[in-house]
């Protein structure tokens, strides 16, 4: 492996986000092509129940600081959602101008919205009257984040436990810079952090904290620490150099970001990489090998495409990158020379019955071995269960997953889960994540007696909000009309 001579320009070019922030005129023209449609179906393909109509309304009438306030109100990650949601499986492709016209770029508008807030420092809410109870928090990704905000806004004191340096999960170490910036997800946490939340970093528990103090000092404790490294191969070679785990790279990436794009320079990538599995980490660590100067970047599948779990428009991005994808592709050796890997020998594939997973089995096809030269792979074959943590606490679990009720709540009263630790059906995305934490806060909530109500669909005057509004004095928008700063401003 080596570092690759990028330009600084070059790398500018590759690692920037990949749509530019709307101007205020382009946001106000899109926001006036919807049609804010009654019982409208993007905010019921919403998993967090945004009111789309009216932040998107907000927006046309130049209250872009009460379009983000509606945003917020129903998804305290709705600036990292405005870029990494799949809106086109969610809101956007649920848009009625999408059957005959082009939808409503949704989730371009949302970005606008919240930028807008955060590059203000603009607050819409504060910690509500303390109601005299704690609850700890295992895990700063966008549930646990999520659940400690809403939680922190009806009253609760929150501790949150990281064992990272920097909180965020994956909005801060697993999305590439091109879909979300390191900073983006650290305005967020500070947005937590200023509702009174604590958070520890560098806090492992199970190990610097032990999980029967936290249930012994608070009134409930919300697991939301996500999965664990990824598994091995189990294949010969895989200790050879070059082998590495998919999260770990991205990671690098994010954090040479942070710091300054020349800091990209220090992160090895090989000449010809493999990368070994077909979900979101997969593509995304391919697109970094390639942008950051690969000449052949190859992802390798043992299923065929209908099993891949990256949506079509990833396969297609990855594809326009010069990334080869193999399907029906399995490795059953990692090949070497002085420690250091030179290929990867794989055998062809034939689907069978389905499995355990739902998805059809893959056998090997006798005779068909073939060898992929390479000097760099990279696992990206899914995550392990934390199941130790798990049984620490108590809880029940479900192939490897926490087992919930509707609520969350676990088999010990009171411990709940949210997020991909307890993602046992559905998809990992941010905004599901999200949605928990919601689901969570209100559960906590609820068996404590403080006052919470049912999310009102549709309805411009959300009767769930909850935290006094303390935004600043209101800003002048373009035209000269004034942005409203409060929950219900604008013509909304």
């Amino acid at each position: 492996m080596q570092h690759h001579p990028l330009s600084l320009q070059q790398l500018q070019e590759s690692f920037t986000e990949t749509y530019p922030r709307y101007t205020a005129n382009e946001a106000v023209v899109e926001a006036n092509r919807c049609l804010y449609c009654f019982d409208a179906p993007c905010i019921k393909a919403c998993p967090t129940d945004i009111d789309v109509p009216t932040f998107i309304r907000k927006i046309a009438t130049g209250n872009t600081l009460g379009a983000a306030t509606t945003i917020l109100e129903s998804n305290l990650m709705g600036h990292t959602c405005g870029r990494v949601c799949p809106v086109d499986e969610l809101c956007v492709g649920a848009c009625v101008l999408g059957e005959e016209h082009r939808p409503i770029a949704i989730g371009r508008l949302q970005r606008y919205a919240t930028d807008h807030l955060f590059q203000r420092g603009a607050m819409p809410f504060g910690a509500g009257a303390s109601v005299g109870k704690r609850v700890a928090v295992v895990g700063s990704g966008p549930a646990g984040l999520t659940a400690a905000g809403e939680l922190a806004k009806r009253g609760f004191a929150v501790d949150v436990f990281e064992r990272n340096e920097l909180p965020g999960g994956l909005s801060t170490y697993g999305i590439v810079v091109m879909r979300e910036p390191v900073k983006v997800s650290l305005e967020e946490i500070e947005f937590v952090k200023r509702l009174g939340v604590s958070i520890h970093t560098g806090v492992e528990v199970g190990t610097d904290v032990l999980p029967q103090r936290l249930l012994e000092e608070y009134d409930a404790v919300v697991l939301a620490a996500g999965t664990g490294k990824v598994p091995e191969l189990g294949v010969p070679g895989e200790e050879l150099h070059g082998v590495i785990e998919a999260l770990p790279f991205i990671a690098a990436t994010k954090m040479a970001e942070k710091d300054g794009l020349e800091n990209l320079h220090a992160v090895e990538v090989g000449n010809e990489v493999v990368v070994i599995g077909a979900g979101n980490t997969a593509i995304d660590a391919a697109t970094i090998a390639k942008r950051l100067g690969a000449e052949r970047v190859t992802m390798i599948y043992r299923r065929s495409r209908a099993e891949m779990t990256a949506y079509d428009f990833e396969v297609k991005f990855v594809q326009n990158e010069g990334v080869d994808i193999r399907l029906t592709t399995q490795p059953i050796e990692i090949l070497g020379e002085g420690g250091r890997v030179t290929g990867i020998r794989c055998v062809r594939t034939e689907l069978g019955e389905p499995d355990a997973s739902g998805r059809r089995s893959p056998r090997p096809v006798p005779g068909s071995e073939f060898v992929i030269p390479c000097d760099h792979v990279i696992k990206a074959i899914g995550q392990e269960k934390l199941t130790q943590l798990f049984d620490a606490f108590g809880v029940a679990t479900e192939r490897g997953y926490v087992a919930t009720d509707p609520d969350l709540r676990t088999s010990n009263p009171k411990v709940f889960a949210a997020g991909d630790c307890a993602r046992l059906e559905g998809e990992a995305l941010t905004v599901t994540a999200a949605r928990d934490g919601k689901i969570v806060a209100k559960a906590i909530a609820t068996q404590f007696g403080v006052p919470t109500t049912v999310v009102s669909r549709g309805s411009a005057d959300r009767k769930d909000v909850v935290g006094r509004p303390i935004m600043g004095a209101p800003e002048r928008a373009p035209g000269g009309a004034l942005d409203g700063t409060h929950a219900g401003g604008g013509h909304g």
